[in-house]
């Protein structure tokens, strides 16, 4: 690699805004806030909205779509083509 034209890669905590769960990782994002880990260092933190412990797909809450329902529902708001079935 060429010296001097890539970011800085560095740990980072992204922190769950709704659960309060917490990852370090490595990352070239950076952040005002810091945190003191679990090893006795201090991160830059980064909080995210959603992540796989609050994401309604990971943790099993996400609305099931009828898809018949929504069927009726086009056909009671623009009606059926007559003669086609």
């Amino acid at each position: 690699m060429k010296p001097g034209i890539h970011p800085d890669y560095h740990p980072v905590v992204f922190k769950d805004s709704a659960t309060g769960d917490a990852f370090l990782t490595r990352s070239t994002i950076t952040s005002e806030r810091t945190i003191e880990w679990s090893d006795g260092n201090t991160y830059p933190l980064v909080l995210v909205d959603v992540s796989a412990w609050s994401h309604p797909f990971w943790t099993g809450t996400r609305r099931i779509m009828d898809s018949a329902g929504q069927v009726e529902k086009f056909h009671r708001r623009y009606g059926t083509r007559k003669g086609r079935r």
